[in-house]
């Protein structure tokens, strides 16, 4: 089969595509044809070297995934083979994504609905868990509460305007203003062009989702209510401490997706715009799209 490798970290040019052996599920698992698979900035900050989650090369990105279910391992009774099934794979561990096949454990896995197309299953997981697990998880999000967003028309962001309105929020999002449209008609309340207004004037908020990092944390921590939260996704650059936070007077939480049946099966019926599709010998250029920082929704790999 086909997979995408790496011999070295760097730029996108060091992803090639490569021969392997089909892997052969184990107990607990389930081989999947991959119909299709998603990619998150972390497949960049891995590939690149700045995040060294898997170690050094070689090895193989991807931990979103969408596909048939082709042969399950002793014990896996959840699934058969033809079913179609979604998940985010292995994570922190290798989710070997970027392939004609993969294998997965079956508790992290849930049945593809109809109502999502396999490019659309694929770019679901990781950001739909990452919104659940810090708005709900970690944030405790409640109805009639404010919430601001950052970069609320990206690959979480979209999600999470999603996650905050179906709990019954307010939700305000920060977004250029090409993409406001876009983010209203996910459900978002109150919309602020980053590059011409300043969030720091909206009314005070419960919460806090930043993605976006760095300077931001602690501009956002100065909107929130007494005893707010802020909940960040950029563990590398979060821009706050929790020494700070409490100075504050606000709770501070880091997400670290995790992959879970339970919680993406309260996503599963959340709308996910994919931005492009890609065949999976396009890999360097949808690292480069990833890159740039300027996509809205997802970008999406096939086999």
């Amino acid at each position: 089969m086909r997979v995408i490798t790496q011999n070295t970290v760097g730029d996108a040019a060091v992803l090639q595509v490569a021969d392997v052996d089909k892997p052969r599920p184990q107990a607990g698992q389930v081989l999947i044809k991959v119909g299709a698979a998603g990619v998150n900035p972390v497949d960049v900050a891995v590939r690149a070297g700045w995040f060294p989650l898997l170690g050094e090369p070689p090895f193989t990105l991807g931990w979103d995934v969408a596909g048939t279910v082709e042969e399950v391992g002793a014990g896996v009774t959840e699934f058969a083979p033809g079913d179609e099934v979604l998940g985010l794979i292995s994570f922190p561990e290798a989710g070997n994504a970027y392939a004609e096949y993969t294998v997965a454990k079956a508790d992290e896995l849930i049945k593809r609905p109809a109502s999502l197309s396999v490019e659309e299953a694929a770019g679901l997981p990781c950001v739909g868990l990452t919104s659940w697990q810090a708005l709900v998880g970690l944030a405790g999000l409640e109805a009639g509460q404010r919430v601001l967003i950052h970069a609320a028309a990206g690959g979480v962001g979209h999600l999470a305007v999603q996650v905050a309105k179906a709990r019954g929020a307010h939700v305000i999002g920060t977004a250029s203003a090409a993409k406001h449209d876009f983010v209203r008609g996910l459900g978002a309340d109150e919309l602020i062009d980053y590059r011409t207004q300043d969030f720091g004037d909206v009314d005070p908020v419960d919460v806090v989702f930043d993605l976006v990092g760095g300077e931001y944390a602690e501009r956002s921590a100065k909107v929130l209510k007494p005893g707010g939260v802020l909940v960040t996704a950029i563990g590398g650059n979060p821009g706050l401490t929790e020494e700070r936070a409490a100075e504050l007077g606000i709770r501070f939480h880091v997400v670290s997706v995790r992959p879970s049946a339970v919680d993406l099966a309260q996503v599963v019926g959340l709308k996910v715009h994919v931005e492009q599709v890609l065949p999976l010998a396009d890999v360097v250029k949808a690292h480069e799209l990833i890159a740039s920082g300027r996509t809205s929704g997802k970008i999406i790999l096939v086999p």
